[in-house]
């Protein structure tokens, strides 16, 4: 069989495997080896395996990843969720759609001291959803606001996703967490648009609450200061170069676990609770990046990235009209797989064909974080509908899917922006290089 062929066919037993549900990283693994193994011999093949165990274990970057997952089970144990709701319920809450507002924000200041978006949206189901519910608001667009916030959740740094993107990417961590912060505020700006849209149009669902004096704010401001210190110390000192990312992971995990500690809430069942979690959800991550490289150097190998680039050479179709394609691709495949295997079962295919093109790989990874945001609220899976479900299984799923559309829209045209004007991308690291 001549190279091609067997990429082919190592594509379709993965797949298979997939609907087999043999779990993703050990799907990707074993279609690499296997896959290796025709094309170079099984020898390098097992040699490959164990080289890459290692060095996934090995490396620094990858050591985020427990940190920040930690920084996030403690903080939520410490009830720092609650405090950002409060604050932005006191800034935003007399508004009509105020609330919703609030909950967008409270996702996106979550997500700078958690970094998963399911974490975001099971947190804040827990925290916002009951308010606006005693508050009047209509239970699909409640739990469809819940649901639209927590996918802010792996894009506002740091970001779980992108630390797994800039290892298979081989990009730096840094950039890709300053790339995305100019993002991010785009993301809520838009949605609050996309609230006061819907507001206007549909006021019953979204009635205004009391206006509270300053006051009144100023002093939520006060009680939100272990929230507010621990965004401006991680996300800070990593984006002015005071911490590696490790570092500031490590220095955010510790000062979360003090905050719980300090507050009484962190007990021996919170606590191996909170370990527990950390060490199953690292341990998942971790095969499914062993996994993913296996299967892009098998794919590397079997020079089908090349393939694909000479066949859309020869297509006539245009660079934007592809581009649009493969958004269009993630979408489907976001609909259908979770919010990593979208990502990481096509890298190794698009990431070549991407660079081909001159475009840059930092750009191109906020492109894809944005499109995996879109595919978890999309039909038919859209897996934070599903998460959200879980929390109020009195809400039907389409009237959930009704309530994110307004969020689904906001995405769009935030994913146009950010295509058509990649410096909204760059910007922000260029000047940081200097």
């Amino acid at each position: 069989m001549d190279p091609l062929s067997i990429a082919a066919l190592g594509l379709g037993g993965m797949f298979a495997l997939i609907l087999l549900h043999v779990p993703l990283g050990i799907a990707m693994g074993v279609a690499g080896v296997a896959g290796f193994g025709l094309l170079g011999g099984f020898g390098p093949a097992f040699s490959l395996l164990a080289s890459e165990t290692s060095s996934a274990f090995s490396n620094q970057d990858l050591a985020t990843i427990p940190l920040f997952i930690m920084m996030g089970g403690f903080a939520g144990t410490a009830g720092l969720s609650e405090d950002l709701y409060r604050l932005a319920y006191a800034l935003t809450g007399h508004r009509r759609g105020g609330l919703a507002m609030a909950t967008i924000g409270g996702c996106a200041g979550f997500g700078a001291v958690c970094g998963s978006s399911i974490a975001t949206t099971a947190t804040f189901g827990k925290v916002a959803l009951p308010a606006m519910l005693a508050r009047g608001y209509h239970p699909g667009f409640a739990t469809g606001t819940v649901a639209g916030g927590g996918t802010l959740g792996i894009l506002v740094p740091p970001s779980v996703i992108m630390v797994i993107y800039a290892v298979l990417a081989e990009q730096l961590i840094l950039t890709l967490y300053a790339a995305a912060i100019l993002p991010a505020l785009l993301a809520v700006v838009l949605h609050f648009i996309a609230i006061a849209a819907y507001a206007r149009i549909r006021p019953a669902h979204a009635p205004a609450g009391e206006r509270l004096s300053w006051a009144e704010r100023w002093r939520e401001a006060r009680r939100s200061w272990a929230v507010i210190f621990l965004i401006l110390i991680v996300l800070g000192g990593i984006t002015w170069g005071v911490f590696t990312a490790t570092e500031g992971a490590a220095v955010g995990a510790a000062l979360a676990f003090l905050f719980a500690a300090a507050r009484r809430r962190l007990n021996r069942q919170t606590f191996w609770s909170t370990l527990t979690d950390v060490a199953s959800t690292t341990a998942m991550i971790y095969v499914i990046i062993v996994g993913a490289s296996l299967f892009g150097y098998f794919v590397a190998v079997s020079q089908a990235p090349a393939a694909l680039i000479r066949a859309i050479s020869e297509s006539g179709l245009s660079i934007g009209l592809i581009l649009v394609l493969l958004m269009a691709m993630y979408l489907l495949l976001g609909a259908v797989f979770d919010e990593v295997a979208a990502m990481v079962i096509t890298l190794p295919f698009v990431l070549p064909l991407v660079k081909s093109w001159g475009f840059d790989p930092v750009w191109w990874g906020i492109i894809n974080v944005v499109l995996i945001e879109l595919g978890m609220l999309i039909p038919p899976l859209g897996m934070n509908v599903f998460v959200i479900h879980g929390i109020a299984p009195q809400v039907g799923l389409p009237a959930i899917y009704r309530g994110v559309a307004p969020y689904i829209a906001s995405n769009l045209v935030r994913l146009g922006l950010l295509a058509a004007f990649p410096a909204l991308c760059l910007a922000l690291p260029a000047y940081l290089k200097g």
